[in-house]
This record gives C-alpha cells, sequence and structure tokens, in this order.
C-alpha cells in the first residue's frame, strides 16, 4: 500500500519522510548499517513479504539511498550497499535507537548498546553545534526562514498593479 505523496510539501521532514517513511524502511537502513547487503538476508533478518522488501529496496535505490550490485550472474543476484546519502542517514537511526531505549525499552533493557570505536566506551548520541560545540535542545534552538522558503515567498508574491 502507497501513502500519500509528501514530496511536493514544502518541508524538509515531509521530503524525507516520502523516501524512507514508510513501514520497513527503516528496519532495512538499520540492517544496512548493520552489514546486511543481500535480500535473503534482510527477508531473513526481517521476517517481512518477499513483494514488501522488494518495493522497500527498489525505492531507496530509486532514491540513490542504496546502490545494487551484481555480485552474481547465473542468476543473477544482487547486494545492496549504503551510498553517501544513505550513510547520511545513520544520525536519524542512532536517534530513533536512543528514543527507543528512553521512551519504549523492553522487558531487559536494550538490546543494543553502542560502542564508539575510537575510545572503547559505551556512548549515547548527543546533538552538539559545530560551531561551539555546546548541546542542542529545544530549549535552546528555534528555526528561521531558510533560503528555500524565502525564495518561494519571492517567487510566489505578486507584483502589485500600478
Amino acid at each position: 500500500m502507497r501513502f500519500t505523496s509528501l514530496a511536493d510539501m514544502h518541508c524538509s521532514i515531509a521530503r524525507t519522510l516520502d523516501v524512507v517513511g514508510e513501514w520497513w524502511t527503516l528496519l532495512i537502513l538499520r540492517d544496512a548499517f548493520k552489514g546486511i547487503r543481500r535480500f535473503d538476508d534482510f527477508q531473513s533478518s526481517l521476517g517481512l513479504a518477499r513483494s514488501v522488501l522488494t518495493a522497500r529496496l527498489r525505492r531507496l535505490t530509486e532514491h540513490g539511498v542504496l546502490e545494487r550490485r551484481a555480485y552474481q550472474e547465473r542468476p543473477a543476484r544482487y547486494e545492496y550497499h549504503l551510498t553517501d546519502k544513505g550513510r547520511a542517514l545513520f544520525p536519524i537511526i542512532v536517534a530513533m535507537l536512543k528514543w527507543g531505549d528512553d521512551w519504549a525499552p523492553g522487558e531487559y533493557g536494550p538490546p543494543v548498546i553502542l560502542v564508539h570505536d575510537t575510545c572503547g566506551e559505551a556512548m549515547h548520541p548527543v546533538l552538539t553545534c559545530p560551531h561551539c560545540r555546546g548541546d542542542v535542545t529545544t530549549a535552546n534552538t528555534h528555526g528561521e526562514a531558510g533560503p528555500g522558503r524565502l525564495a518561494r515567498e519571492k517567487a510566489t508574491t505578486v507584483p502589485a498593479a500600478d
């Protein structure tokens, strides 16, 4: 079942959801970040119908989030690799993991703990400002009109009649 497209909405969140917002899509990406590449491995991990997995992989490939690479010719078989665009979704996956740990915990606690390879310590993701390195929260952040909004407003403004 295909939901109404959000691609034409003037909202970055809506356009992102248009690509990755269908059921199973973020779990496919989670598995791709864990190193799963092959169709049968995705299906085994997720237990979803082949038709649903096929549709989700096709959409992620069409949008350049995954790249399909042949690894066998007869019969033709493919692996799915994260592109730079796909790897850029890592903060979203990690933020969802943290939210789930904090607000929808399992009976026995988090099923996965992230470990920072550089220092070997367990860690939780934190949003930081790239300029001052301070934490970014709803209490110290606000939105302002960006170039897309300003350009759109300018393009849709009707000139006054003389």
